[in-house]
């Protein structure tokens, strides 16, 4: 099935809700990957010889890769088909997966999640795109919830999966389980993913590419290394700096031409661009819990691989709970109040789990974590939504593309931020490792500057995205 270009927006013979399942399957298995690694990391670490913080790499290749081939997925789906670019997408993050689980050192095993990173670079936004062109935007709402349902199911089984397996089997399963949802996704796929794509060809932003890739790889690097203080000071700088110039050089070249592989312009979209700022600020601590949380069980509180992954799943099963209120509450009080307010609760959550301690009821420790993932799912959910809510559906291929790309590059800067917080406290207290002080230091840290998303979703109109969460502001 071809799209026309004057009429982006089109009805897949399924139904949406079959197309939302097949996509929240290949974010089931990427979500599923990423919290079972999260939680293997020390046993991973053990294995390969390193220090456990050392194995955030681990986590910010894999989202490196994110962010330098999410920018071209809109312009690869409209050209070649999203059925093709989404069955191909799996298939690269199948193998990817084969090959990290018969990695025999760290950097073999960075090399292969950079890898899994070009398939899942292709595979959530494409079908993030197909689902968007699919249904109007006043079922917009309905249609994410469908798509996140299901792949919140990967965090919620991935903590104590992650730690059974890493416990009772190897490290190296948590990779190989994905090898049977791969061949299962592309079936899928093949079977009933529409195939969309634009009739005229748009001229591939090749130089934009380059220049994004190289800005965005020397940022994410650079600040990887000073995360965790794997090189000198120096070394870190030049990769920052260099990668702000060429970043500079690239908003230089978008404006020059016709169709860049980033669309600045987009930007000037209010609900865009506030949903873009305030969600970068607030993904960092989303990018940061997966990988403090599991560490700080382990090596805070002294559990096994698989008691604290039964822990840390509590907040998981907390963003599943939430998916059946997001329609009704932001259809009562308007996307504006809920990001303002939710975001401060949701915050606050987190803020909290910087004063656990072993001698803590476990189920107070639960109740913080449900809660937790409950604020921020709902948080997300609305980001997600209202961002498209003044977008014209034939600027949605873009609009996806960078919105996705800001995204996981928050993500990733999460990670750098709260390593570099833990390291820093080791460094300052003297001490050969991290303790439980130490977490909480950078739970604190990562609160702080998410927080600043609060008045930044305030300065959204009373009402944003009405079309879509059906509140009318009095």
């Amino acid at each position: 099935m071809r799209l026309a270009a004057a009429h982006p927006r089109m009805t897949p013979a399924p139904g949406f809700r079959t197309v939302a399942l097949i996509i929240a399957s290949a974010m089931f298995m990427e979500q599923l990957d990423g919290t079972i690694l999260a939680t293997a990391l020390p046993a991973m670490a053990e294995s390969f010889g390193v220090s456990p913080l050392h194995m955030s790499v681990a986590l910010t290749s894999y989202m490196l890769s994110l962010a330098v081939f999410i920018p071209a997925s809109g312009a690869i789906a409209d050209r070649y088909g999203s059925r093709n670019v989404f069955r191909a997408a799996i298939a690269l993050f199948t193998l990817g997966s084969i090959l990290c689980g018969v990695s025999g050192n760290l950097p073999l095993l960075v090399l292969s999640r950079l890898l899994q990173g070009i398939g899942g670079a292709m595979m959530v936004p494409v079908g993030r795109l197909v689902l968007l062109r699919s249904v109007p935007k006043s079922e917009l709402v309905s249609a994410m919830s469908w798509l996140l349902v299901p792949a919140l199911i990967g965090p919620v089984v991935g903590p104590p999966l992650g730690g059974f397996i890493v416990t009772w089997v190897s490290w190296r399963w948590i990779f190989y389980i994905n090898v049977p949802i791969g061949v299962a996704g592309i079936w899928l796929a093949s079977k009933y993913i529409p195939d969309v794509r634009l009739p005229d060809k748009v001229r591939f932003d090749t130089l934009g590419f380059v220049l994004s890739g190289v800005s965005l790889s020397c940022l994410v690097f650079g600040l990887e290394m000073v995360s965790h203080g794997a090189s000198s000071v120096a070394g870190s700088t030049v990769l920052i700096v260099v990668g702000l110039v060429v970043g500079a050089l690239y908003v230089a070249h978008a404006r020059r031409v016709e169709h860049p592989i980033l669309d600045l312009s987009l930007m000037r979209f209010t609900t865009f661009r506030l949903s873009v700022i305030a969600g970068s600020l607030t993904r960092i601590t989303a990018g940061a819990m997966p990988f403090l949380l599991p560490l700080m069980m382990q090596l805070g509180f002294g559990l096994s691989a698989a008691h604290s992954g039964v822990v840390t799943f509590v907040s998981a099963l907390g963003a599943m709970l939430m998916k059946a209120t997001a329609a009704p509450v932001l259809r009562l009080w308007g996307f504006r109040a809920t990001l303002v307010w939710n975001g401060v609760l949701s915050m606050l959550c987190v803020a909290l789990c910087a004063a656990f301690r072993p001698d803590w009821p476990l189920w107070t420790i639960y109740t913080v974590l449900l809660l937790s993932g409950f604020f921020q799912s709902l948080q997300f959910s609305a980001y997600n939504t209202v961002a498209y809510a003044d977008v014209p559906s034939e600027r949605f291929s873009s609009a996806t593309s960078f919105y996705t790309t800001f995204q996981q590059l928050m993500l990733s800067l999460g990670i750098c931020v709260a390593a570099a917080a833990l390291h820093a406290s080791v460094s300052w207290h003297g001490r050969e490792h991290a303790q439980l002080p130490d977490f909480s230091a950078a739970f604190l840290v990562v609160t702080l500057i998410s927080l600043i998303a609060a008045p930044v979703c305030a300065r959204l109109p009373r009402n944003a995205g009405a079309e879509m969460s059906g509140h009318r502001a009095r």
